[in-house]
């Protein structure tokens, strides 16, 4: 059991991710009456999305490494200040492309606060059970974050949309009061893993991910130029590569290229990127498949969609007890294994279903979320060193952000061409879903690879 001052951390930080997912769904529940209000085209609404995605997904490998070098603690409190004051400036704003530019900021805030709360999260609580039941209570938080925020989205926005601006703002500002004396001083940045930063490693990893994300995003944008965004992902990975030939001669490397040859990261990583494509597809087309075709509400579809948040409650009372008895690998195995049963059920879905009818697929999708989740988080920290917690966080959030961008672009290209070949809407849905349940059956085959090795 956790108690005392860690629980305390532990409570602030868990309130950060769920500040993150809440954010991030109540927004997506918003969007309707914001382009109203503001006067937004289909186009521009995207972009209140994707600009949050890029800040995001561009800079978490950067902001990883840099809660290592210059303080876990520091990071932490100064990119929360700027999501507090970013998330305030999208409430207020009156413009589009205001709104734009506080979602990328606030996104580029998340980028950075993310990974340093988890690593110190990772720092605070010793390797082994107490660290496990730390990281799951994080997960289900980061869960019920998400799935709450699609109700008190719909009821926030009844409102007014602003609403989903300033609440956030209102938790950021009581998380930042208790963050202050509560979160431990870091250690020295020499200690920490410091040295010279590597600005040449810090450009090129930005500037990849901005270009990758920026890339995958625009393959789900209806009417984008396929020689642009070809063009987009090539410099991209042209970048990629020349950050890589950077770190092999670097002496004080952004990214120490040997954390990559850990065979439980690399499938934490590519499970993450799997998983997460998986669960935002599926959550997009769901979402797209209830308010599109069956008139539903937002406040309707997030009620729909609350079952998905029976993994709040499961990560941090069953998962725990799963990881102890069969291991990380086989735990996360059962999670892909369970997501893919949980689409395929819904691979059927009728014009008149009832929710009856879609609850198992909700349910399913909860309990894979809470199978998968955490003990990802888990396998892509453990037996890190110290000084790279915060590294390891960068990469596993990437991963997730990535994966995330890369499921929603995919699911809306086969929705799309299917759509676009004759298909009727509800067709297109099917169509659309069958990414989720690819998704999740590929990334069953890469759990599988370490799921039968022993524990350590």
């Amino acid at each position: 059991m956790l108690g005392g001052r860690a629980a305390a951390v532990l409570a602030v930080l868990c309130g950060a991710i769920f500040l993150e997912g809440i954010d991030v769904a109540m927004l997506n529940v918003a969007l309707p009456s914001i382009r109203t209000d503001l006067g937004m085209s289909t186009g521009a609404l995207s972009w209140v999305l994707s600009a949050y995605v890029l800040g995001y997904g561009g800079f978490m490998l950067l902001g990883g490494r840099t809660a290592d070098l210059l303080g876990r603690r520091r990071m932490f409190l100064f990119w929360l200040t700027v999501f507090v004051l970013f998330s305030g400036l999208g409430g207020l704003a009156t413009d589009g492309w205001v709104l734009i530019l506080a979602r990328f900021v606030t996104g580029l805030s998340a980028a950075f606060m993310t990974p340093a709360g988890l690593s110190i999260i990772t720092t605070a609580f010793p390797e082994g059970p107490q660290r496990n039941r730390a990281l799951l209570v994080y997960a289900g938080t980061a869960a019920a974050g998400f799935s709450l925020g699609l109700v008190v989205g719909g009821l926030l926005t009844a409102v007014s949309w602003r609403w989903v601006f300033f609440a956030p703002v209102l938790l950021a500002g009581a998380l930042l009061a208790a963050a202050v004396p509560l979160i431990p001083r870091d250690t020295a940045p020499e200690q920490a893993g410091g040295g010279r930063f590597d600005l040449a490693g810090a450009a090129t990893a930005t500037g990849a991910m901005l270009l990758l994300v920026y890339g995958v995003v625009r393959i789900g944008e209806p009417g984008a130029a396929a020689e642009l965004t070809a063009a987009v992902l090539a410099s991209g990975l042209a970048l990629l590569a020349a950050f890589v030939a950077i770190e092999r001669r670097s002496s004080s490397p952004l990214v120490r290229l040997g954390i990559l040859r850990s065979g439980p990261l690399l499938r934490a990583n590519l499970g993450a990127v799997l998983f997460a494509g998986s669960f935002f597809g599926f959550q997009f087309t769901a979402t797209l498949y209830l308010q599109d075709l069956r008139g539903w509400s937002p406040l309707q579809t997030g009620l729909a969609l609350l079952a998905i948040g029976v993994d709040s409650v499961l990560a941090p009372t069953l998962t725990p007890k799963l990881v102890e008895r069969f291991g990380n690998a086989r735990v996360i195995l059962g999670g892909f294994l369970l997501a893919a049963l949980s689409y395929g059920l819904f691979l059927p879905v009728g014009a008149d279903w009832t929710y009856p009818m879609m609850f198992p697929t909700m349910l399913l999708t909860g309990l894979a979320f809470a199978l998968a989740y955490g003990p990802l988080t888990i396998a892509a920290t453990e037996g890190v060193a110290e000084e790279e917690q915060g590294l390891a966080g960068g990469l596993l959030n990437t991963s997730f952000q990535f994966g995330a961008a890369l499921g929603l672009s995919v699911v809306t290209t086969v929705n799309l061409a299917a759509l676009g070949s004759g298909a009727s809407t509800l067709e297109g849905f099917r169509a659309a879903l069958v990414v989720p349940v690819a998704s999740a059956v590929l990334g069953a085959v890469v759990a599988a690879t370490g799921a039968g090795r022993r524990r350590a």
